[in-house]
């Protein structure tokens, strides 16, 4: 008992004062994650498709692509961080220049309704904002768009995509929320192999932490006497440590346990075995010239397509500026996907089905938490060995598959971290409940922490005071 007890108070040292760190994020990171650039502030950023004038060409690409305007002119966007392809005249566009780039960084304030003076900062290998994206999409063009939320955009020079976006607040608030959280300064997060043995082995030494604490607080429970009730035998910060550790440490396990899960360590949450073959839901490469001769002599206006294929047949995605979508076929004429379609292809799947057919609110593992949900959308459980779920988008054919692990994670990771469940989504139930109990897991975190370095420092100053 001792020497557990000896350990948990040196470790609480280093690792508690980690946790208290993270417990303190954690209330910034209920309302300000890391910046991101939304999927909405690009298409708004986009120019309307102009194809009228587009020369034929016979480009017929296998995978993803996406077809948009850069700066004035139509282009093929290919997988990856391709250059892409300029439609009027088959070449691939040469990089950027400056006076470029900040053309691309007007136009994208402009439709995101951001007034300044545009100022080209330079290219950035990495920075803060841009630890995992910024070498993919090399040269990396860094634009202050000097409006009252001092917006900072970068771009890829290459592309001339915008990849990333951050304001002021946003780069305030992280550094007090996401960054400490997520173990996220730039020194450590740019080498990624040292920066996962680092959060893994923190989060292990964190759930043990949690566990002797907890083991500890319960043997030392005694009884009083004359009434026979369980009682704490300290006093001062050491009674409430040791009272709010039983109330609340079960749940600090809990979510240092799933932070670690979070990380998937080790591949323990990685997926098993076969999954169910959805490849007869993709389809062939796109006609190029086909599309875009359709889309061209409609009156719609576009600002992206993308491909949509379903059921072995080639679609687009027509996306509008205001994030609105149309489905088209190869000739660019509306299509939309009916339930006949989607039932078809459903029953020609090789594994037996359990269910199928419409839902029209979301269930346990298609919701509105972090990502956008369309309802209704059709629900396909298979008789497979994971029971795998597909949620088919009734508007694009997109397809998201959710099989046992996929399950596991959502409840193990999503679940325990955020305190993700049914009844605690609606707000702000969710942001009081969270609120009071993660009071309670700092004050365990703090008091530990506070408690275990003054007892260091004592054992250390009576270490100095003994003779040798």
């Amino acid at each position: 008992m001792r020497s557990i007890l000896i350990v948990h108070r040196y470790l609480a040292v280093v690792t508690g004062l980690l946790m208290s760190l993270w417990c303190l994020s954690g209330f910034v990171m209920m309302y300000q994650g890391f910046p991101a650039l939304t999927g909405e502030a690009r298409l708004k950023g986009l120019q309307p498709l102009a194809l009228q004038e587009f020369e034929k060409s016979d480009l017929a690409p296998v995978g993803p692509f996406r077809l948009e305007m850069l700066l004035g002119r139509p282009v093929l966007r290919l997988g990856g961080s391709a250059s892409p392809i300029d439609l009027f005249t088959g070449d691939t566009v040469l990089p950027l220049d400056p006076s470029q780039i900040a053309d691309v960084a007007r136009l994208f304030a402009e439709g995101n309704g951001l007034v300044g003076n545009v100022s080209v900062l330079g290219v950035v290998d990495i920075d803060q904002w841009t630890l995992q994206s910024a070498r993919r999409n090399a040269p990396a063009w860094q634009v202050a768009l000097r409006d009252p939320a001092r917006t900072q955009i970068y771009i890829n020079g290459r592309t001339g995509e915008v990849f990333q976006s951050t304001n002021r607040r946003e780069r305030v608030l992280s550094w007090f929320g996401a960054i400490p959280h997520w173990l996220y300064p730039t020194v450590l997060r740019q080498h990624g192999a040292l920066w996962t043995q680092v959060v893994v082995w923190s989060s292990v030494l964190g759930s043990f932490l949690a566990a002797t604490g907890l083991y500890v607080g319960i043997v030392r429970l005694r009884r009083k006497r004359g009434t026979g009730q369980l009682a704490s035998p300290y006093k001062g910060w050491w009674y409430w440590h040791h009272i709010s550790g039983l109330v609340f440490g079960v749940l600090v396990l809990t979510w240092v346990f799933s932070g670690l899960l979070t990380m998937n360590p080790w591949g323990v949450l990685s997926g098993r075995g076969q999954p169910v073959d959805v490849a007869g839901i993709s389809g062939p490469g796109a006609d190029i010239r086909t599309l875009v001769a359709g889309v061209a002599a409609s009156d719609d206006s576009f600002v992206q397509l993308t491909p949509a294929p379903f059921g072995g047949a080639f679609h687009v995605m027509g996306l509008r500026g205001d994030g609105s979508r149309v489905r088209l076929d190869s000739h660019g004429r509306p299509s939309p996907l009916d339930i006949a379609e989607i039932d078809r292809v459903v029953a020609a799947l090789d594994v037996p089905l359990l269910e199928a057919g419409l839902i029209h609110r979301e269930d346990n593992y298609y919701y509105g938490y972090k990502r956008d949900v369309t309802l209704p959308v059709y629900r396909a459980i298979v008789d497979d060995a994971a029971r795998t779920r597909l949620y088919i988008d009734l508007q694009s054919g997109a397809v998201r598959s959710v099989g046992s692990t996929g399950r596991w994670s959502r409840w193990l990771r999503t679940g325990l971290h955020g305190l993700d469940f049914p009844l605690l989504r609606l707000r702000p139930l969710w942001d009081i409940v969270v609120i009071v109990l993660l009071l309670g897991v700092t004050l365990v975190c703090v008091t530990g922490t506070w408690m275990a370095v003054r007892r260091v420092r004592r054992d250390y100053r009576a270490c100095r005071k003994r003779p040798v």
